[in-house]
């Protein structure tokens, strides 16, 4: 099956994958034309690829150290606003987006409690570590105390 490329689309073809079958048929989409181009689109940006490599591996390394790093600042109850304040000023900056759906779900593994109170005028949920949020918190910072040495010694 044939599909038209748009006209910005076969700069990206390569000679080998250019049909010599009728003249505007370097315009045309072949699977085997998508699988040559998407290979060499992908080969092409080593640089980008690696960014995106980093980035994301970054990311799945900094989301652990999150979990620690909330479950920490909570043993002592904070809102939302001051949780991600003071994680921000102690350099673990978090998105809202981040922060509110992990809340949420250590809350429903039974990790965190939370109260609705009002606080200057405005409705405000706080959140504390719970009894067993606490125990879990004590055996995971054992653990990154434990990794962490570990690194250290290794790096």
């Amino acid at each position: 099956m044939r599909r038209r490329l748009p006209s910005d689309f076969s700069s990206f073809l390569i000679p080998s994958q250019i049909d010599s079958t009728p003249s505007d048929a370097k315009n045309e989409l072949t699977s085997n034309t998508v699988y040559r181009t998407v290979c060499v689109a992908h080969y092409m940006s080593p640089s980008n690829s690696n960014h995106d490599l980093f980035e994301n591996l970054r990311l799945e390394l900094r989301r652990g150290s999150l979990i620690l790093a909330v479950m920490g600042s909570l043993q002592t109850e904070q809102y939302g606003y001051t949780l991600r304040k003071a994680l921000t000023e102690h350099g673990m900056p978090i998105d809202e987006g981040t922060l509110y759906p992990l809340l949420r779900r250590l809350e429903t593994q039974g990790l965190l409690v939370s109260e609705w109170r009002e606080e200057d005028k405005r409705n405000k949920r706080f959140y504390r570590l719970s009894e067993d949020g606490k125990a879990v918190f004590k055996q995971l910072l054992a653990e990154w105390q434990s990794m962490n040495s570990s690194l250290n010694g290794i790096l």
